[in-house]
């Protein structure tokens, strides 16, 4: 018996994790949805504070240019330099996302491809054996 390594990419693409199903690897299921939970939560809690400081940024500069006396220009600019850190920060949880989902695909194929390999003892010498199948 053999699965389709297509079919597996194709379920995995339209839903991470079933294309691991179809193949009978059931555990690597919970892998990645729990994954794929944590990348998205922290893009989220990342973007809000990228939001959060850059409003910041932008109410104190308001300040600053009704006041341009002030001397607290400096202080304003870290709310700006943390705002990008949480940018960056959100970007590359969104790369890992996008890496994820692509290895959740990648592995989709390989348990498919080799879904009918065996690695078994040889009931003789107890030694294990490769099997091999080839079609020609």
């Amino acid at each position: 018996m053999s699965k389709s390594p297509l079919g597996a990419v194709l379920r995995s693409t339209i839903v991470p994790g079933w294309g691991q199903v179809y193949t009978g690897s059931y555990w690597k299921v919970p892998v990645i949805w729990g994954a794929a939970a944590w990348l998205i939560y922290n893009w989220f809690w990342n973007n809000n504070q990228y939001k959060q400081n850059q409003n910041s940024y932008l109410q104190y500069l308001n300040l600053y240019n009704q006041n341009p006396t002030s001397d607290n220009y400096s202080a304003y600019t870290g709310y700006l330099n943390v705002a990008h850190f949480y940018e960056d920060q959100r970007d590359l949880f969104a790369i890992y996302m996008g890496l994820t989902y692509l290895l959740n695909l990648v592995d989709a194929y390989i348990d498919a491809q080799l879904f009918d390999f065996s690695v078994s003892k040889d009931p003789v010498t107890s030694a294990p054996m490769l099997n091999m199948r080839l079609n020609f």
